[in-house]
């Protein structure tokens, strides 16, 4: 059964509809618009896919050339 988008609902509606409405919004990734007397108050969109973790987000963008451990052969002090 294919089922045609509803792209507004007046509050009332959304109310007594809400968790039905989340889950319509959801699988569908079409964004609803909430309106009061006609008048769009609240939109209800879906979420992007799962936030990726921050941790490693900047992996195998940086290059490391020669060695990074062995000092180098510049003499200079911290003071000046």
């Amino acid at each position: 059964m294919t089922r045609v988008a509803i792209s507004s609902i007046p509050a009332g509606e959304f109310k007594a509809k809400c968790l039905k409405l989340m889950a319509e919004v959801q699988r569908t990734h079409q964004p609803l618009t909430i309106t009061k007397r006609g008048i769009p108050i609240a939109r209800l969109v879906p979420l992007d896919e799962q936030n990726k973790s921050l941790f490693g987000y900047m992996q195998n963008s940086a290059e490391i050339h020669g060695d990074i451990v062995e000092p180098i052969d510049v003499t200079w002090d911290a003071m000046s």
